[in-house]
């Protein structure tokens, strides 16, 4: 039975290539780039098969019969574990023009797998902590100060529901109308995170769920992914910003979610709380209402309907006045 599927996988993939045609591309995608304000164009990773699984009506059908499930991430996640996988690691470097010197170990040839070279650690003081509330990865970041203001960027965000975001009808009314922000982190990002403030976390409470894409170009089309594919929150209790929801979202090739840090223990601001194994992840971060005030830039670039560049440990937010 597990031949079989895999199988069908691979040819289901292979006729998704054929059918995903140059010319037939998705919208390309803006963001902005922090440091200089310059506005880019994402490369995205196999846009032609997003169109065609979002865009299709066969796409679709195969979206929903196969790579939504389990399977495909988790022969995805076998194969990046596998020795098999570490060829890989050179190109991918090469492409994406990855700066080994802030990794803990820069040479190549130390990862055996690609997964050991994606979740990779980075050196003793990479990531500068900054003041306030910081980013908790690196990625790409959406922020809004009510959850009310979601409905006026993605095409169907009115589908959002926190009660089934979460799971959980007394955290959805805990965080009604509070400010929240979603960073995502694309497969070229480094792929732990960590925690954007100092406090009390508790333990990390798992969510069943599908494997859908989180690229931008799924996005587009309805947050209400979000609610479908597995994920996990965990409260992290501060002094300054109040009870501050970490949720890890999961998406297609995404064999894990690692939570590393120790549960119901008080933590630093940029301690590690886990990592990602291969594919392309979401953070989503909560606040109660009235408590944070986002950075001006990161409102106003949502507003103009783009994602804007972060690292970890770089601020994202203060404390309200």
């Amino acid at each position: 039975m597990k031949r079989l599927s895999l199988v069908l996988l691979l040819f289901t993939f292979i006729s998704c290539q054929k059918e995903a045609e140059p010319d037939n591309k998705m919208e390309t995608i803006k963001y902005i780039e922090r440091a200089n304000g310059e506005v880019k164009t994402e490369n995205v990773p196999s846009d032609g098969v997003l169109k065609w699984l979002y865009s299709s009506a066969t796409g679709k059908a195969a979206l929903h019969i196969l790579f939504k499930r389990k399977i495909v991430s988790a022969v995805g996640g076998w194969y990046m574990d596998s020795k098999l996988s570490a060829k890989r690691v050179t190109d991918f470097v090469n492409e994406h023009h990855i700066n080994l010197n802030e990794c803990e170990f820069s040479d190549i040839q130390h990862y055996k797998t690609f997964n050991e070279f994606f979740y990779r650690k980075l050196k003793p003081g990479a990531r500068p902590l900054e003041e306030g509330v910081v980013s908790p990865a690196d990625g790409k970041i959406l922020a809004f100060q009510s959850t009310k203001d979601i409905p006026s960027f993605f095409i169907k965000g009115s589908e959002f529901n926190l009660q089934t975001f979460l799971g959980d009808e007394g955290l959805a009314n805990k965080y009604e109308a509070g400010a929240m922000a979603i960073i995502r982190l694309a497969p070229v990002d480094y792929h732990r995170y960590h925690f954007p403030a100092a406090g009390k976390a508790s333990e990390s409470v798992k969510i069943k769920g599908h494997y859908y894409s989180v690229s931008p170009l799924a996005l587009r089309g309805s947050l209400k992914i979000f609610c479908e594919n597995k994920r996990e929150h965990c409260t992290l209790s501060t002094d300054e910003f109040g009870d501050i929801l970490i949720v890890d979202v999961g998406a297609t090739m995404v064999g894990s979610i690692i939570q590393t840090y120790e549960s119901n223990s008080k933590v630093n601001k940029g301690d590690e709380k886990g990592y990602f194994a291969f594919g392309g992840s979401t953070l989503v971060l909560l606040f109660e209402k009235g408590k944070i005030t986002f950075d001006t830039d990161l409102i106003e670039n949502t507003k103009k309907g783009m994602e804007t560049t972060v690292k970890v440990g770089e601020k994202i937010a203060a404390e309200a006045n």
